[in-house]
């Protein structure tokens, strides 16, 4: 393989029973200092890596292992037996053993602690195909759900079209109605066959009237499947307008957490971007684990109630893409999981488009809403080893082609350069897989800006787990700002660091973007607001900073 999956990786499926036997030493002597709650005690797991846990039990069953995965599980609900995500593991592992009783044991007891009937139906349905095959298992269901077991999800609005993706439990016919708000008359309807076999169905949209806002439900044959969604279409691109932009990272799944989709909400977006680490499976060779990580989000109310009003747009990184700090390298099949790896990628999401295309897979596109350009980067695909390639490229050539493309010819106000991670010197010191480990490539795209004298570009990134403000001062050009948020629902947390204007980590956050182009003066202010949607800080930049004549700079330095 010529090219990592990261570097340190420990196998974390190969478990051998001595360590579980020292593991249930350990725990009673935790159990009796009070560091562990006591057997039957319900409390919340205070592992930081809770996320993984789980993912790692699917990869051993995945592989094989079944039985190693279920004592691992049985070990860990003697200190938490309401866990529902290790009892739905246990379905799994039961299910691949054909033990059904015991599999629908636990899939009751999942569905008791709170769990969605919907992630027993959507799989992966290759390890849960005895127990699906089961008339007790269908009967179960068929009283709990009406065949619609994910989105819908918005995405990809534009002033005259939209994307609606949704997943159901098997083929049918579906019917997807768009209404006018105030007669709430049908003014579009879509006759779609849904996908099989756990795929998703995406729905376009088109001939929409610009900035209009409609309602949207989904049928099959006569029984409502979904009521009711709203779709708000844009202005023309390149209008002037005022907008909110929500962004973060760092999304691993934590039920406490999951909340944190309602918040966000709360919030009117006009659009979403997830920067990556969105769901974390580091299981680029097991599709099974990659399914169950984006299943596992799909299937919660909480942002299915979030994403069905709200367009979605999503990138990936490390932990969605390949492992800890991994890299693709330059080849486009090499290694051999990339492209399947990025084909299940593109059936989670409503982007606009995918990278190049099958010629140049990779999860970059742009978008714009009115006169701000939004270009978003793939970070990891044709990512080089900084360790061992000289001058390292992150982006490979065709992207960074179309990138510096993208902001030659951009005439909007504002453009929004996303990455994955962070562009600042000193985010993560002593690390590499930042652009610290491709500087050159980094001062290669910010002269660019300079010698091209592109005004207007503002910076976003995520990766670290807090939410910071960060300031690049530039010898031949304006200061870039850049604005950074990766917590989302992550429990484990990053120091801040002083070198950034502010930065906040004390609980889950997300970054806001509130643009005003409509001003003499456009501004864009990014806020940070926490999970209990209390904001934290603030600034404001205006575009008279962001120019190369010195004329328009209006106290460039006082304003923040």
């Amino acid at each position: 393989m010529s090219a990592r999956l990261g570097r340190n990786h420990e196998k974390t499926v190969g478990w051998s029973i001595h360590r579980f036997t020292h593991g249930r030493i350990l725990m009673i002597c935790l159990w009796l200092f009070g560091l562990l709650p006591l057997p039957g005690q319900n409390a919340y797991p205070t592992d930081e890596q809770y996320k993984k846990r789980p993912t790692n039990a699917i990869a051993a069953i995945a592989q094989g292992k079944a039985d190693t995965a279920i004592y691992n599980l049985q070990e860990y609900l003697l200190s938490y037996p309401d866990d529902a995500e290790s009892h739905y593991c246990l379905t799994v592992a039961y299910s691949v053993k054909n033990m059904i009783p015991e599999s629908m044991d636990h899939l009751r007891k999942a569905v008791d602690s709170g769990m969605p009937i919907e992630r027993f139906i959507a799989g992966p349905k290759s390890l849960l195909k005895n127990l699906h095959a089961t008339g007790e298992f269908q009967e179960f269901v068929s009283k709990n759900t009406n065949g619609l077991i994910h989105g819908p999800m918005l995405g990809s609005v534009t002033s005259s079209s939209a994307k609606i993706w949704f997943r159901t439990s098997h083929s049918l016919a579906a019917k997807i109605e768009v209404l006018a708000v105030d007669t709430f008359q049908p003014v579009k309807v879509v006759e779609v066959k849904t996908s099989p076999d756990g795929l998703a169905t995406m729905v376009d949209l088109p001939d929409l009237k610009p900035a209009t806002t409609y309602f949207y439900r989904i049928y099959s044959g006569d029984q409502l499947l979904f009521d009711r969604g709203t779709i708000k279409t844009g202005i023309k691109d390149g209008t002037k307008i005022k907008a909110r932009i929500g962004f973060g990272g760092g999304a691993g799944y934590t039920p406490w957490f999951e909340r944190m989709w309602d918040t966000l909400s709360q919030q009117s977006f006009d659009a979403f971007l997830l920067l990556g680490d969105n769901v974390y499976i580091d299981y680029p060779e097991i599709p099974e684990a990659q399914e169950y990580c984006y299943y596992r989000r799909q299937s919660r109310p909480e942002f299915r109630r979030f994403t069905q009003n709200t367009p979605i747009y999503a990138i990936w990184d490390d932990h969605d893409f390949t492992i800890n700090d991994g890299e693709g390298g330059p080849e486009i099949e090499v290694p051999a999981w990339k492209r399947p790896v990025w084909n299940l990628f593109q059936n989670q999401w409503a982007n606009p488009y995918y990278g190049g295309g099958t010629a140049h897979p990779g999860c970059w596109f742009d978008f714009s809403v009115g006169d701000i350009d939004f270009i978003m980067l793939d970070c990891r695909y044709y990512r080089e080893n900084p360790k061992t390639v000289k001058d390292p490229s992150m982006l490979g050539s065709f992207q960074k082609s179309w990138l510096l493309d993208q902001l030659k010819n951009s005439n909007a106000t504002f453009k929004i350069l996303a990455s994955s991670v962070p562009w600042a010197k000193n985010t993560k010191p002593g690390s590499d897989d930042t652009w610290d480990g491709f500087a050159q490539e980094r001062e290669e795209i910010f002269s660019f800006i300079a010698e091209n004298q592109i005004t207007g570009v503002l910076l976003l990134a995520a990766d670290r787990h807090r939410s910071d403000a960060w300031k690049i001062t530039r010898p031949d050009s304006y200061d870039l700002y850049e604005f950074m948020s990766s917590r989302l629902t992550n429990i484990h947390t990053h120091n801040l660091m002083s070198g950034s204007l502010f930065g906040y980590n004390k609980q889950c956050s997300f970054g806001t973007l509130e643009f005003d182009t409509t001003a003499d003066d456009p501004s864009v202010s990014y806020l940070i607001k926490n999970i209990d949607n209390e904001e934290i800080h603030k600034i404001t930049i205006y575009l008279s900073q962001l120019d190369f004549d010195e004329d328009k700079v209006i106290n460039k330095k006082g304003r923040n």
